[in-house]
């Protein structure tokens, strides 16, 4: 059986992209079942995007590191592309100490950066008290 601590982790889908966030550190097999999961959604509905947000995350150790790589190289393969969002400075800083690399994975700022580069924007919001409305011509 299947060991499926991944399911802690949600993965929701917005049209073709799936957003996810790491919220806890991650063991190594929890890492692992986590991206052969999310590897499997993004072949299975055909995903063109990923946002992983890590913007909770204190810490990056080496397995997790080369596990959001592998995750990254896995999706190009299969036609989606990968953002990672949210990294926080010391986080960054541990990852450069230890010369750690994220080759080939994308970052941004903070999630609504990586959704923006996957192609999403969110609407504007209507005026304090107004409502939006569409207008036929």
């Amino acid at each position: 059986m299947t060991d499926r601590r991944s399911m802690d982790i949600p993965i929701l889908r917005l049209g073709d992209v799936l957003v996810t966030g790491l919220i806890n550190e991650l063991d190594d097999k929890t890492a692992t079942v986590f991206a052969d999961e999310l590897t499997e959604r993004i072949a299975t509905e055909r995903a063109r995007g990923v946002l992983i947000d890590i913007s909770r995350l204190e810490i990056i150790d080496s397995f997790v590191a080369r596990t959001l790589t592998e995750l990254s190289t896995m999706a190009r393969l299969l036609g989606a592309r990968v953002i990672v969002a949210g990294m926080r400075p010391p986080v960054a800083i541990t990852l450069v100490e230890l010369g750690l690399q994220l080759t080939g994975v994308e970052t941004a700022l903070n999630a609504e950066q990586g959704m923006a580069a996957l192609g999403w924007h969110h609407a504007p919001r209507p005026p304090e008290g107004g409502t939006r409305r569409e207008t036929l011509g």
